[in-house]
């Protein structure tokens, strides 16, 4: 957990705000963290960015951005498994 003036900032919060920022550009509904439907749909996120080829963009991202957003969504998984322990990530492994 990141903190920002004295708020404590969750990474799969910010995750979850970035990829409703994404879907809203495709007229789909915002996910909630409140709802264990979304939960399951945001971990299947995590899970499909944390794919080698989506993480490594194809081979096309530096080594230093791989390892960085790796450790962001290896975070945000932590996180979602603390809030709900029934989603599954299998990239996690």
């Amino acid at each position: 957990m990141k903190h920002t003036t004295g708020t404590c900032v969750s990474l799969l919060s910010n995750y979850v705000k970035d990829k409703n920022k994404w879907s809203a550009l495709f007229g789909k509904a915002p996910l909630d963290l409140n709802n264990a439907e979304d939960r399951k749909t945001i971990a299947e996120n995590i899970d499909c960015d944390l794919s080698p080829e989506n993480l490594a963009c194809d081979g096309e991202a530096s080594v230093a951005h791989v390892r960085k957003q790796g450790r962001y969504l290896r975070q945000c998984a932590i996180q979602l498994l603390d809030i709900d322990n029934t989603v599954t990530i299998h990239e996690l492994g």
